[in-house]
C-alpha cells in the first residue's frame, strides 16, 4: 500500500491524497489549489496519475481547496462515484457551479482585455460550468457514521468532523492479501463550541493517521473576548466613527456562523439595530442548503433559529442577489454591515467593495478566517498599506482587524486533544494541510507529547506503508 502527498503537504490548500494497493487506486479529497499567482499552473499539473485509473473518491467536505478540482478529474476521464456526506453533496451542487462560473468570467473578461491591449495568450477555464454540471451525477451521498462498501477491498465512514456543514472524519478500512489495515483522514477538523455544527468526533483508533495542522502551531483567541472584539468594533465603526464595516467570509460555514452570532448579539441586548448585507448569490444559496440539514446542528442552534422566526426584528438582514444591487451597496456611506466573499479576497464581489472601502479611514474590514499565503486577504493582514485590486493601487486607511477566535478550525489545543482521544498510537501518523514551518512544528510537538511516530512530508512525496 503506498499513499501520495498531491497537496495539501507542507501547504494549506490543494488537498488530495492518493491511496493505491494491489488492484485499487482512489482518492481522498480533490481540492484546488488557492493563492499565488503560480496555483494556475499547479491546478493544471496536478496529478501524475491517469483519471481514468482511480476506482472512487473519498470526499471530507465541500470547500473548494478540498473539493475544487473534481469537475476537472471527472472532465479528463474519471467515471467512479464520488462518495461524500448528504449535506457536502447539496453543497457542492452550488459549490463546483460557482467555481466554473467565476473562472469563465475571469477568462471572458481576460479575452475582451486582448482584444482591446497587447495581444497576449489567454488560458482556458479549468473547467466549464457545463462540465461541473457533469460532475454531479457522479457525487453520492452517505448519512454520517453510516457504513459504507466502495469497493470490495474497502470499507469506510465518515464521522462529523465540525468544521463545516457535512464535513467528515474518514475512517477507510483497507484489505490486502488477507490484512485490513485502518487509514483515518481528519479532514479539517473544527474547534469545539462554535456555532451551528457539533465538536468533532472522537476516533480510538488507526493504523495510518493524516491529521490537518492549519492552526498547528497557535491558540485561537477565546471565543467570549473575540465576541467582545467584535461588538467593540461594530459600535466603534458604525456609530463612533460613521462608516460601514466589510468581512470578508466564506459563503460556505463562516456566514452562516456570523449570522448566527449577529443574532444572537441582538438576542442579548449587546448590540444596537443592525443593517446587514450578505453579497453573495452562494452564500444565500448555501444558506438555505444549511437550513435545510438540522440534523447537524448543535442544540444551541436550533434553540436561536427557534427564537429568530419569533423575532425577525433582530437582524435587517438583506441578501442580494443582482449585480446591480451589490453594486448600490458602494453608495452606502455608514451604518452597513457587508458580508461577502470570497474568504481570502481573491475572487468575486468583495473585491469590490474593498476597492470602495479601504480608502476610507472612517470604515472597518473584519478578518474572520484564514488567510493563505499569497492571497490580498493575507496582505492586509500582514499590515501592507497599498494593495493592488483590478489594476489600481489601494491605499489602506481603514482599519483592519482579525478576529481569530471564530475560526473554524482547530487550534494547536483542540487538535491535541483529539488526537489524545485515540486509545494507541497510530503506526505512522502524517501532519498534512498546514504550511511548511506549522506542518513540521506541529510534528515535532506531536512527537514530544504523545511520542507517536509521526512526520510531515513533502509535496508530491509518495510513501510506502
Amino acid at each position: 500500500m503506498k499513499i501520495s502527498f498531491i497537496g495539501a503537504a507542507q501547504e494549506v490548500t490543494g488537498s488530495c491524497f492518493l491511496v493505491e494497493t494491489d488492484g485499487l487506486r482512489f482518492l481522498v479529497d480533490c481540492g484546488m489549489f488557492q493563492g499565488g499567482r503560480e496555483a494556475r499552473t499547479r491546478n493544471l499539473e496536478a496529478w501524475r496519475f491517469d483519471p481514468r485509473g482511480i476506482d472512487f473518491v473519498l470526499l471530507t467536505h465541500a470547500h473548494i481547496d478540498h473539493s475544487g478540482l473534481l469537475p476537472r478529474l471527472c472532465a479528463l476521464g474519471f467515471k467512479g462515484p464520488i462518495h461524500t456526506t448528504h449535506a457536502t453533496a447539496d453543497l457542492l451542487s452550488v459549490m463546483l457551479l460557482d467555481s466554473a462560473f467565476i473562472q469563465e468570467s475571469e477568462w471572458a473578461r481576460a479575452q475582451r482585455q486582448r482584444d482591446h491591449g497587447p495581444r497576449r495568450q489567454v488560458e482556458p477555464p479549468l473547467y466549464t460550468v457545463a462540465q461541473a454540471q457533469a460532475s454531479l451525477a457522479q457525487l453520492r451521498g452517505v448519512a454520517c457514521d453510516e457504513m459504507l462498501q466502495p469497493h470490495a477491498q474497502v470499507r469506510c465512514r465518515l464521522r462529523d468532523a465540525g468544521h463545516i456543514l457535512g464535513s467528515a472524519i474518514i475512517e477507510v478500512w483497507v484489505t490486502e492479501h488477507g490484512t485490513t489495515r485502518k487509514l483515518v483522514f481528519s479532514g479539517d477538523l473544527g474547534q469545539p463550541g462554535r456555532p451551528i455544527v457539533r465538536d468533532p468526533t472522537p476516533i480510538a483508533e488507526a493504523d495510518v493517521l493524516l491529521v490537518e495542522s492549519t492552526y498547528g502551531n497557535r491558540l485561537h483567541r477565546p471565543l467570549a473576548e473575540t465576541v467582545d472584539e467584535l461588538v467593540f468594533v461594530i459600535e466603534d465603526t458604525l456609530r463612533r466613527r460613521q462608516g460601514n464595516i466589510i468581512i470578508p467570509a466564506f459563503a460556505l460555514g463562516r456566514t452562516q456562523e456570523l449570522l448566527c452570532l449577529l443574532a444572537d448579539l441582538r438576542r442579548q441586548g449587546r448590540l444596537p439595530h443592525l443593517q446587514v448585507f450578505v453579497d453573495s448569490p452562494m452564500a444565500d444559496k448555501v444558506t438555505e442548503i444549511t437550513w435545510k440539514h438540522p440534523e447537524l446542528f448543535d442544540e444551541q442552534t436550533r434553540s436561536l433559529l427557534s427564537q429568530r422566526q419569533q423575532h425577525p426584528e433582530w437582524l435587517d438582514l438583506h441578501f442580494t442577489r443582482s449585480v446591480e444591487e451589490s453594486m448600490a451597496l458602494n453608495q452606502i456611506r455608514a451604518g452597513a454591515i457587508i458580508i461577502s466573499a470570497s474568504g481570502m479576497c481573491e475572487a468575486g464581489r468583495i473585491k469590490h467593495h474593498l476597492r470602495h472601502h479601504l480608502g476610507r479611514a472612517e470604515c472597518a474590514i473584519v478578518i474572520i478566517g484564514y488567510q493563505a499565503e499569497g492571497t490580498l486577504g493575507r496582505r492586509l493582514v500582514d499590515g501592507h498599506r497599498q494593495v493592488r485590486i483590478f489594476g489600481d493601487e489601494i491605499t489602506v486607511r481603514a482599519k483592519i482587524h482579525t478576529l481569530g477566535g471564530l475560526s473554524a478550525h482547530a487550534d494547536q489545543a483542540a487538535l491535541m486533544a483529539w488526537l489524545r482521544g485515540f486509545t494507541s498510537a497510530p503506526a505512522r501518523t502524517f501532519v498534512v494541510h498546514g504550511e511548511a514551518r506549522t506542518a513540521c512544528d506541529f510534528a515535532d510537538r506531536i512527537a514530544d507529547e504523545l511520542g507517536w511516530s509521526v512526520e510531515a512530508p513533502a509535496p508530491g512525496s509518495r510513501i510506502d506503508l
